[in-house]
């Protein structure tokens, strides 16, 4: 019975825990751009080697 109140304890802990950290990256604006994922592919980054 005491395993139960431990695993209990835990996982509320380990929930709490990622919402935290969840609401921390919400609050820096990790989810602000959601635009640029889609067109990243589209971007050419070898533009410098071609020219060498």
């Amino acid at each position: 019975m005491g395993i139960l109140i431990i695993m209990i304890l835990s996982s509320v802990f380990l929930g709490a825990l990622f919402l935290i950290i969840f609401l921390i990256s919400l609050y820096n604006g990790q989810f602000d751009d959601l635009e640029s994922p889609k067109i990243r592919i589209l971007i050419d980054n070898d533009i410098e080697n071609i020219t060498d």
